[in-house]
């Protein structure tokens, strides 16, 4: 335990260190085209993939991509963490988030989220922001780019009932585009409000397209599906893992007693 706190303090620091770093490098990229900055926010995430590997023993693995059809269309992911939204920026090919509008108004971050094409939403306005939503994505659709959203709205502890919302729906009718389910387990090695950083692997699946034109019912029913079978799978996985890593560290420090 003394391991894994050491390293997710070293971590921790890193990765709010680095992030003001690469902000102010960012800074000439405000007065450069919208995908200048994109590039950048990828180097980012995968900056942040990379520093969680050497130093929380956290990995990586990618499942599925071949299912991802070309063109825009709609990422509906699980979402247990902090490290989706940086790590699956990185993953796609012109992502664009629908997130909280608070994290627009955080100084420079927020800047370049907006810079980024980013969609803030009050997510206490209900139908007004629902409509402002289906306009912005219209008009993101038009532009080929793919949209990302966390149908549940928030972070998810691993084994919560799922809580997916009618917004999800919604978009996906006034769409027009397929939409692709993400399952994960990052909530395994990054857990919601802890700074504690675990070793294992982090899985991504993207799972198989839904194609346009579904009901909203049959949408919501296949995709809550879709996304909680695989992720319950990938969980149960990542737990076996970080058991036979908890086990060897164990019988390492055991084995260093004896000698």
């Amino acid at each position: 335990m003394i391991s894994i706190f050491l390293r997710s303090l070293v971590f921790n620091i890193l990765f709010y260190v680095t992030m003001a770093i690469w902000m102010v490098a960012a800074l000439p990229t405000f007065l450069m085209p919208r995908a200048v900055l994109v590039r950048m926010a990828k180097a980012w995430g995968r900056w942040n993939i990379w520093l969680m590997r050497v130093i929380c023993g956290t990995r990586v693995k990618i499942l599925g991509t071949g299912k991802i059809p070309k063109g825009p269309l709609i990422f509906a992911s699980k979402h247990q963490s902090t490290w989706e939204t940086f790590a699956l920026f990185s993953l796609i090919d012109q992502p664009v988030f629908i997130l909280k509008r608070e994290l627009t108004w955080i100084p420079f971050f927020g800047w370049y989220l907006l810079k980024t094409g980013m969609i803030g939403i009050d997510r206490k306005a209900g139908l007004r922001s629902l409509k402002m939503l289906v306009r912005m994505t219209r008009e993101q659709v038009r532009l080929g780019r793919q949209l990302v959203i966390f149908p549940e709205g928030t972070r998810r502890p691993i084994g919560a009932p799922p809580s997916y919302k009618s917004g999800v729906a919604m978009i996906y009718a006034e769409g027009g585009v397929p939409c692709v389910p993400v399952a994960l387990n990052s909530g395994l090695c990054w857990p919601r409000r802890t700074f504690l950083r675990y070793p294992g692997t982090i899985t991504v699946e993207f799972l198989d397209p839904l194609p346009q034109g579904l009901r909203r019912d049959e949408f919501m029913s296949r995709l809550t599906a879709s996304i909680e079978g695989a992720t319950a799978s990938l969980v149960e996985a990542g737990r076996r893992e970080q058991a036979r890593l908890s086990g060897r560290v164990k019988d390492a420090g055991a084995g260093g007693g004896r000698a």
